[in-house]
């Protein structure tokens, strides 16, 4: 016998179960829809908070460690690494919190559009009585965003938005550059405490000793938090991608519907084709060639 779950989406299969002449016509798009954006206090306090840290990183790296230093070759070699990932964090962050993920048209299951699907005698449809869509497989509702996103994997506050078929490039870049960032950060704390036990500590920041090492350890703690969470989720991102299915997809053990292609392939189908030094670039959108589109219908 097939789980809750599954007998309410073979009901949602069901044609007698649309019921079009409940759902009006689709809102025109407008001008104001040309950047997408999620209007939710909690994921814009989180989206805000992570600009906020990455500032305080910069702060503390600059001020601290590398404006103080003696070393010219040094502080110019770290400053310009330190910088060019944080660029890099920041610019991924905002094409995750700023791409349409991936949203179904609202309100589109209307008697007009069923008919122009033109479905054939057995062929089925999915409809999301939430946001009154007929949606493609592998498509799921997001109660934050109020819409059904394709291929969503999960909606992050941190980002204020889904990760979902057209973002989840930009996603895996911000956990990649921030857990690079963090890193780097670490090292440059380490060393600087082995440099200020071997010399006057108050030659080793213009802030005055105490203050020097609340705010070392302030970076360090942020770091270690920050890079243990996005190298997890780096790691399952890119496991996610390899095998193919999304996070809700194995939450919800979904039977696989869908074609299995190779790992390679699956990584091209999210950064786009071919491999170029693109697929590290947040500002590069990917390229996804000759793609299959995800059909409406059955």
């Amino acid at each position: 016998m097939g789980s809750p779950a599954h007998r309410c989406r073979d009901i949602e299969r069901q044609a007698g179960y649309l019921h079009p002449e409940q759902c009006a016509p689709p809102p025109p798009r407008t001008s104001s829809d040309a950047m997408w954006f999620i209007r939710d206090g909690c994921g814009i306090a989180c989206g805000i908070i992570t600009w906020l840290l990455v500032f305080f990183a910069e702060f503390v790296v600059l001020f601290v460690m590398l404006l103080p230093s003696r070393n010219l070759a040094y502080s110019l070699l770290n400053g310009a690494l330190f910088n060019s990932l944080a660029f890099l964090s920041l610019a991924s962050h905002f094409r995750a919190m700023c791409t349409d993920p991936g949203a179904v048209p609202k309100g589109n299951a209307t008697k007009e559009f069923i008919e122009s699907l033109q479905l054939k005698p057995g062929q089925v449809v999915y409809k999301c009585p939430k946001c009154c869509s007929i949606k493609p497989d592998r498509a799921h509702h997001c109660s934050v965003c109020k819409r059904c996103i394709r291929k969503m994997d999960h909606h992050c506050p941190w980002v204020n938005n889904c990760v979902g078929e057209n973002n989840q490039k930009y996603f895996v870049l911000f956990t990649m550059y921030i857990a690079l960032i963090s890193l780097h950060a670490l090292i440059m704390v380490a060393f600087h405490f082995l440099f200020c036990f071997e010399e006057d500590w108050t030659k080793c920041s213009t802030f005055s000793p105490p203050v020097t090492v609340i705010l070392l350890i302030l970076l360090s703690f942020e770091g270690l938090l920050f890079l243990i969470f996005t190298s997890v989720m780096f790691g399952t991102q890119v496991h996610s991608i390899c095998t193919d299915e999304t996070g809700i997809e194995q939450l919800k053990k979904e039977e696989r519907s869908w074609g299995k292609k190779t790992k390679w392939m699956n990584m091209k189908a999210v950064f786009g084709h071919p491999f170029s030094i693109a697929w590290l670039n947040p500002l590069a959108t990917p390229d996804y060639g000759k793609a299959e589109p995800y059909q409406y219908v059955v």
